[in-house]
């Protein structure tokens, strides 16, 4: 039998518990390429939705944004708070279970980078309606996710996570005005590919005043 999606989701905190520390170890804070695409689109209140180690929590920071910062990893949190507070940048980081986390309030802009497919497809999706019900009109929502692949053997489990047909982030800002839509490809181990999309897009409207 296999393992519930409880358990699932214990595993995959527990393996990026033991990453992060090691990136703190390593001082690594670089951005990622996604993160890199996305870091000029931000302004204003911006929610980062899975922020890992903060790192682009922290640069939008110091691009003048205010910085909602969420992660399941208690050490990333942590740290985050600690870089933040040095840094005296406004950056609010919170400890949260991202599957069950209802999101209060809305915001200029709302990311989420390489945390989706960490999901069971029913909640991929649920999370997905939400992070676009939580900008504000004129706002800009940015998401990112693996769509095809995986190395993550040890924490993906069948039935615990889910990678998103080629085509449904484009579906599903359909009437949105579209800012980016790019997909790139990796080698992995056993001559294979992982494959990521990242859409980028604003919400129709006027920003409220």
């Amino acid at each position: 039998m296999g393992e519930d999606l409880s358990t699932a989701t214990n595993r995959s905190i527990a393996f990026f518990e033991r990453q992060f520390r090691q990136q703190i170890g390593e001082c690594d804070f670089k951005l990622n390429p996604f993160e890199l695409e996305v870091l000029p689109h931000l302004t204003g209140h911006v929610l980062d939705f899975g922020c890992g180690l903060g790192n682009l929590a922290m640069a939008a920071a110091e691009h003048g944004c205010s910085v909602q910062a969420l992660d399941a990893s208690p050490a990333a949190i942590e740290y985050l708070r600690q870089r933040a507070a040095a840094a005296n940048l406004p950056v609010e980081a919170i400890e949260a279970d991202l599957r069950a986390y209802r999101i209060d309030g809305d915001f200029d802009c709302v990311i989420s980078i390489g945390l989706l497919m960490f999901f069971d497809c029913a909640t991929a999706g649920r999370v997905l309606s939400m992070l676009q019900e939580r900008v504000r009109p004129g706002g800009i929502v940015a998401i990112n996710t693996l769509i095809e692949g995986t190395t993550y053997f040890d924490i993906f489990q069948p039935g615990s996570y889910c990678l998103l047909p080629r085509d449904e982030l484009s579906r599903r800002f359909a009437r949105w005005e579209l800012r980016h839509l790019g997909f790139r490809d990796f080698e992995a181990p056993g001559q294979t590919i992982k494959s990521f999309v990242t859409i980028i897009a604003q919400k129709p409207g006027h920003p409220l005043p």
